[in-house]
């Protein structure tokens, strides 16, 4: 996940609003569970395991051995590929499989590194791949190498059972997401993007929120915030710390830092989180639904309270209506008793797809309001903006199928507050949904999810994900 992936929210639904087709959900996915596994399922595992065994950590980023693996089965069953490769050992690698070329292509798109790990902190060894009571835990489990093998086994299905296709099915396995991107998303966007170019992608950063065992709905990213940094930086004398100064550029800079993150943006809704607060509100207690759909009114008498409590109580929701900031670093001073002449501090902005960025910077700057304090955007790997991608394409209209055939769930267009690869390609046009597995909400509590010091992910869950991610490219690319 991104470089960050984010946090996908989670609406805790009371138990009285749980239905019968949940438990029945619930109870044909426990009883798979007990079922052998069949020679599909075996197969998914095996190259799931595969790549999980594979330590390409970024940094230092080296992606050539999970490649190297995938160019092994891919070509083993005729599948043609193509590396692009920037630096060496930071390879990507493009598979294809030809359509009759009525429709524009499918893009499946994965990335072959991971976060790093502190060993000691793992309960079994970080790249074991290890199975134990009917989970899998590796790094990348879920971030992101169940789309590495789950992409690979829907080539080679789709190869093997001669499928016939409208559309070309296109592999995207690309290094340097966590970081790296211009070994990765980058090189491909801008030096060969013909490569990979579709009408629309299957990516990472959305997912099922299960809670207490039970599906509650499944989210679909559809948009994205853009990170950007703000830094403010402010001036005076030096001085000994003995002898107080009214300019102190650090008393300065600290009520600029104050200013700006009491800030309170306005609400700004788009296609996406209308969408989400409305269907949201569906599957919630009438009490939450009242707040979701309130959030929606273009009346600040009516959203502001619905805002004021997302702040307080669902800081997620409020992130996802209006650009944030959020104080993240401050450099100043060297010692003790000396007053400095020259301090930083750094926020992380997150901007709305829609946000013109100078307009942003400017109203910071009325907000501090503070001419000793120099504000300025600072260096970062800026994400493109683009707008959302729709919600009545087919490809969507395939996800939200698959997700009620497969987790008998509502679907929730997303707008996720972290970031993703799939900027780089909503900026050239293409149309791009991130889905995911079904996780429990309690794993992140306990330290099991993405970029944790764990992860793993169910056994049942990963392989009803293989077949939702099959089915969904089968309907979007195949013949009817």
């Amino acid at each position: 996940m991104p470089g960050e992936l984010g946090t996908v929210p989670v609406t805790i639904v009371k138990s009285g609003l749980v239905v019968a087709c949940i438990l029945v959900t619930a109870a044909a996915t426990s009883s798979r569970a007990q079922s052998p596994a069949s020679p599909i399922e075996d197969e998914v595992m095996r190259h799931y395991q595969a790549v999980l065994r594979v330590d390409s950590t970024d940094p230092p980023g080296n992606e050539s051995g999970v490649v190297a693996y995938l160019k092994e089965q891919l070509e083993r069953e005729g599948i043609p590929i193509e590396i692009f490769q920037l630096e060496p050992n930071r390879p990507n690698l493009v598979a294809r499989l030809k359509g009759n070329g009525s429709k524009r292509p499918l893009l499946l798109m994965a990335h072959t590194d991971t976060v790093n790990v502190d060993p000691k902190k793992w309960t079994f060894p970080p790249f074991s791949a290890t199975r134990d009571g009917g989970y899998v835990y590796g790094r990348g489990a879920v971030d992101n190498k169940q789309d590495v093998a789950v992409g690979l086994m829907t080539m080679l299905r789709l190869k093997r059972e001669n499928v016939r296709l409208d559309r070309d099915v296109i592999f995207l396995a690309e290094a340097g997401e966590e970081g790296t991107t211009r070994v990765g998303i980058l090189h491909m966007a801008n030096d060969h993007f013909p490569a990979i170019d579709a009408e629309y992608c299957l990516a990472e950063g959305g997912g099922v929120t299960r809670v207490g065992g039970r599906v509650k709905y499944a989210s679909v990213e559809t948009t994205e915030k853009i990170p950007r940094a703000i830094e403010l930086t402010a001036r005076g004398p030096a001085g000994h710390g003995s002898i107080p100064l009214e300019n102190n550029a650090l008393t300065h800079l600290t009520q600029a830092v104050a200013a700006a993150a009491t800030w309170v943006p306005p609400v700004s809704l788009n296609e996406t989180t209308a969408a989400y607060f409305k269907r949201l509100a569906s599957i919630s207690t009438p009490e939450e639904a009242e707040r979701y759909r309130a959030v929606l009114s273009p009346d600040p008498k009516v959203s502001g309270p619905a805002d004021a409590y997302f702040r307080k109580q669902e800081p997620i929701h409020a992130s996802m209506i209006r650009s944030s900031i959020s104080p993240t670093m401050v450099q100043a001073g060297y010692r003790v008793n000396v007053i400095p002449s020259e301090v930083k501090a750094t926020l992380d902005v997150r901007t709305l797809p829609d946000q013109d960025p100078a307009a942003f910077l400017e109203v910071v700057r009325k907000v501090i309001n503070d001419p000793s304090v120099e504000v300025a955007w600072a260096a970062r790997d800026v994400r493109p903006a683009a707008p959302p991608a729709r919600l009545d394409s087919d490809a969507f209209r395939a996800i939200e199928a698959n997700v009620k055939k497969h987790y008998d769930a509502i679907t929730l267009p997303t707008l996720l507050t972290g970031a993703t690869d799939m900027a780089y390609l909503r900026a050239k046009g293409m149309q791009c949904y991130g889905i995911g597995p079904a996780l429990d909400v309690e794993d992140q509590t306990k330290g099991f999810g993405a970029h944790s010091d764990q992860e793993r992910i169910l056994e049942t869950e990963f392989q009803r994900y293989a077949r939702f991610y099959y089915d969904i490219v089968k309907d979007v690319a195949g013949q009817p």
